[in-house]
């Protein structure tokens, strides 16, 4: 009875939110690394972290599905109240690098109002179509594919991918950050 059981178990919401934050924050690696790539015409290493992966898209991603995703009814609600957390979200974590690392991983300087070049109007309203995307069609068609990919997988194998994927991500975390405090 208590081996049947075990073979039952599910993800817990957290950890679905740990293959999502993953999911994404790859993706969001994907785009920059392809902008980059069609602005400067060759590869650039993208983002904070040694691996694939941009961390600000992945917690994006997690705050949309978190909180935001209540106002999938609301366009208008959606698309302002993104576009609003977003910017300050932009604009802390902006910061925050600028003054641990003495880094800037982007500028906006050049953009038409933006706010000491780590956030722009420009920027804000496309945090707030994206979100609209995001929680209307893109999110939704990679839930129900991770949800079905994860069926198929054992749960300890489940639970082993989520904790390696943690591990992982906190290694590389840990790594980057001592890299870059050490060009100070």
């Amino acid at each position: 009875m208590k081996e049947d059981m075990k073979e039952h178990r599910k993800l817990t919401k957290l950890q679905y939110l740990v293959l999502y934050f993953v999911l994404y924050a790859f993706i969001g690696w994907l785009l920059e690394t392809a902008y980059s790539f069609v602005v400067l015409g060759h590869f650039t290493k993208r983002g904070f972290l040694y691996g694939p992966l941009c961390p600000i898209y992945g917690w994006g991603a997690v705050i949309l599905i978190q909180f935001l995703e209540r106002y999938k009814k609301n366009s208008l609600k959606l698309f302002f109240v993104s576009a609003i957390i977003f910017s300050i979200f932009e604009y802390l974590v902006g910061f925050g690098l600028d003054a641990l690392f003495a880094e800037h991983w982007w500028d906006y300087s050049a953009d038409f109002m933006n706010l000491n070049g780590r956030i722009s109007i420009f920027y804000s309203f496309i945090w707030g179509i994206i979100a609209l995307l995001f929680i209307n069609h893109i999110h939704p068609f990679f839930e129900i594919k991770i949800k079905k990919m994860v069926r198929k997988i054992p749960y300890i194998m489940q639970f082993y991918i989520v904790n390696g994927l943690i591990l992982t991500i906190s290694v590389d975390t840990i790594a980057s950050i001592i890299k870059y405090l050490k060009v100070l």
